[in-house]
């Protein structure tokens, strides 16, 4: 089995040398850097498998560097962070960071996230239930092409059209959307999405999803999905 390799970005050297110590004993290869820029160049040399950023890094900030990374890569990215009530989670996030780590974190805290994290991008066939909401006798869904009015989704081929201009999702996003469209007109609740999207089998933080919601609706429409106060989000069939 081919080795992950991790992109750690953290300019504290006691931080940056124990995480890193702590990852390779769990198998992973690390590329440490202590700041934006080199991890950036890093990034375009080596093409790792998943990156750690934290936000606070000097040359360039680690939000900057996950819009830079986003920019040409849909790889895996773990946004780390000093306070979980802070404005640069949700930018982070909106940056199109997958997830988030609030500091100090334990490392078994943070192997486990990790492993989520790539679990998703290793397992893209769609939803545990599979895809729904069409008929029986519709030829485009039983090729797998799920229609939502200008919107289709092709669940086996993993692509998105609007309009039938390709969409560009990444994994997360695409996720996301599988988990919408086997469910269309359905309210899903932000633990379920935690749940089923990001493998957590415990209470997350529902900004995640929120944001992610927010990233799709940009994306596919913003009427296309509803919320639902106090109850969640659905697919409008």
């Amino acid at each position: 089995m081919a080795e992950t390799h991790v992109l750690f970005v953290e300019d504290d050297d006691v931080i940056r040398e124990a995480t890193t110590l702590a990852l390779e004993r769990d198998g992973f290869v690390v590329t440490a850097m202590p700041d934006g820029l080199s991890g950036l160049e890093s990034f375009r040399a080596h093409r790792p498998d998943i990156a750690l950023l934290d936000v606070m890094v000097p040359g360039m900030d680690g939000v900057s560097l996950c819009r830079r990374i986003r920019d040409e890569s849909t790889v895996p990215v773990i946004m780390l962070s000093a306070r979980a009530d802070s404005i640069d989670v949700v930018l982070g996030l909106e940056a199109g960071a997958d997830d988030y780590v609030t500091k100090p974190f334990d490392g078994s805290v943070l192997v486990a996230r990790i492993r989520a994290v790539l679990r998703r991008f290793d397992h893209s066939g769609g939803p545990q239930n599979g895809a729904g909401g069409a008929s029986d006798h519709d030829p485009d869904a039983e090729r797998g092409v799920l229609s939502f009015g200008d919107l289709e989704v092709d669940t086996e081929g993993m692509e998105v059209r609007r309009s039938g201009a390709h969409v560009a999702l990444t994994p997360t996003e695409m996720r996301l959307l599988l988990e919408f469209s086997s469910a269309p007109g359905t309210v899903l609740s932000r633990d379920r999405l935690l749940e089923r999207v990001w493998d957590y089998d415990w209470g997350g933080d529902t900004r995640v999803v929120d944001v992610h919601v927010q990233r799709l609706r940009t994306k596919i429409g913003q009427d296309r999905i509803e919320t639902v106060r106090g109850f969640g989000y659905k697919l409008k069939a």
